[in-house]
């Protein structure tokens, strides 16, 4: 799956979260929540966890194709 990272980072303005915050949140570490901000893809497992942290449903992170 891949997360669209500038929704990404809007949601963590929206909440002033930083990365490490969204990383302790959600269980995935800062170098994985930083690959994924950078455009790598990742798994299904670890986009729920990150959208369940930032309290959205993973659709609303996903890049549209």
């Amino acid at each position: 799956m891949r997360i669209d990272r500038i929704k990404l980072v809007t949601e963590l303005m929206h909440r002033d979260m930083t990365q490490t915050q969204l990383a302790e949140k959600s269980g995935v570490s800062r170098v994985t929540i930083n690959c994924i901000k950078g455009g790598k893809s990742c798994s299904d497992e670890v986009g729920r966890k990150i959208a369940g942290a930032l309290g959205v449903p993973i659709e609303q992170l996903l890049e549209n194709n």
